[in-house]
């Protein structure tokens, strides 16, 4: 069986004339010859009638508190509601779709309502239908627990839903349709000259998509990396060919000359600095770090010293964390303003200089560097926040990727 899984996000959903774009990607698949399982987030955004987001607002204004077993079932009606309208559509269209939940999918996960992980599919419902040439709408973000609860995966979640159902049924490739024709080397509003990135490895994607890029969720990556299942991210209504995901890579001139240095620059906004300024036992960190995650406090950019210790934080999260270091007798500075930018490419691992060109392209756009981490990936500075279009644009431009030489990789 030629298999693909679409999904479509919500901003895709969202008029019936961009579901007639949605219908028209499942005529294209279906006369290629691929069976088609089609997974789906709730119509719209926030401010649309049967959005998450504004299903959330109205829970905040209904019950402030209601529980996260009934908060769930609230939430997974959005992508219910999608898949029934979805299919509805289809049928009208003279395709033999049906419409499905997360449970009658066979999607099982875990107890942790608002965050549940997948555990295992149940393949046998969809390849029945599969096998009776019907299209499967399956509403996306959301599964069942063994005790036949329901659980949502948290925000993103239909892309790990469309991501681990062409896992386990063994799909060609997942397509994922957005607003979006492609990973862009930047973000275009930052960096007008940005380009769109046309092959990618899955740790680049995923190093992108941890460090702001909106492009997929991280998770699902993980899954498409762990099957080397190949995923290709597109514009909902485009015939474009879009980013591909993959291990391939294109063998036309074949060559041994070393990949682009740098894929593409990312950030994020709205974080804080935390710099502890007293000495401390490591006995006092462990302490520390355990109440931080007790209060659901996530710290990244860590840079930990015997003279020093400095991590950062959502911004939003900046009160709670000084009262909670002071609580804990321990003098710290937090400080809000601050963003994160990061260069990823796969080619930096082993090139010498990386470091020194981030540095002079940030002197250039007089941009303090206040703290810096990398991996084989990444190289990621905090800025603050006012000079973070600058360093956007200085780090593009110091890595050429306004020149950037895109060849698109076919999947058959």
């Amino acid at each position: 069986m030629r298999l693909v899984v679409q999904k479509f996000g919500g901003s895709s959903l969202a008029t019936a004339s961009l579901r007639q774009k949605v219908v028209w990607h499942v005529k294209q698949a279906k006369a290629k010859g691929y069976s088609l399982v089609v997974v789906v987030s709730a119509l719209g955004r926030k401010g649309d009638p049967y959005a998450t987001d504004t299903l959330q607002d109205f829970l905040a204004q209904t019950v402030p508190a209601l529980p996260p077993r009934e908060t769930d079932l609230l939430l997974s009606c959005g992508e219910c509601i999608a898949a029934a309208v979805v299919a509805a559509e289809l049928q009208h269209a003279g395709c033999n779709a049906v419409a499905l939940t997360g449970w009658q999918a066979g999607i099982i996960t875990d107890e942790h309502f608002g965050r549940a992980e997948i555990k295992r599919i149940k393949k046998e419902n969809l390849l029945r239908l599969l096998q009776d040439d019907k299209i499967a709408v399956v509403a996306g973000f959301q599964g069942v627990t063994e005790e036949g609860e329901i659980t949502t995966l948290g925000r993103g979640g239909s892309d790990i839903t469309a991501v681990a159902l062409g896992a386990a049924l063994e799909a060609d490739f997942v397509e994922i349709y957005s607003d979006v024709a492609a990973v862009m080397t930047a973000d275009p509003r930052l960096v007008p000259e940005a380009k769109p990135i046309m092959h990618m490895g899955y740790q680049e994607i995923l190093q992108m998509a941890q460090e702001g890029a909106k492009v997929i969720h991280p998770r699902a990556v993980d899954i498409a990396l762990q099957y080397n299942l190949p995923l290709v991210l597109k514009k909902t209504g485009e015939d474009s060919e879009g980013t591909v995901v993959s291990h391939q890579q294109q063998r036309e001139n074949f060559s041994f000359h070393r990949p682009q240095i740098v894929t593409g620059i990312t950030h994020i906004t709205g974080l804080a600095q935390v710099q502890i300024l007293a000495d401390l036992s490591e006995a006092k960190l462990e302490e520390v770090l355990a109440a931080l995650s007790k209060e659901g406090i996530s710290i990244d950019l860590i840079s930990f010293s015997p003279e020093e210790k400095m991590f950062t934080i959502d911004a939003k999260q900046s009160k709670k964390a000084a009262q909670l270091l002071q609580d804990l007798g321990i003098t710290a500075k937090v400080e809000p303003g601050f963003a994160k930018v990061t260069v990823v490419g796969s080619g930096m691992r082993g090139t010498p200089g990386v470091m020194l060109r981030v540095v002079t392209a940030l002197n250039k756009a007089k941009t303090q560097i206040m703290q810096t981490a990398d991996s084989h990936v990444n190289i990621s500075c905090l800025v603050r926040e006012e000079h973070v279009a600058a360093a956007v644009r200085a780090l593009h431009a110091e890595f050429a990727l306004h020149e950037r030489n895109n060849v698109s990789v076919k999947l058959l």
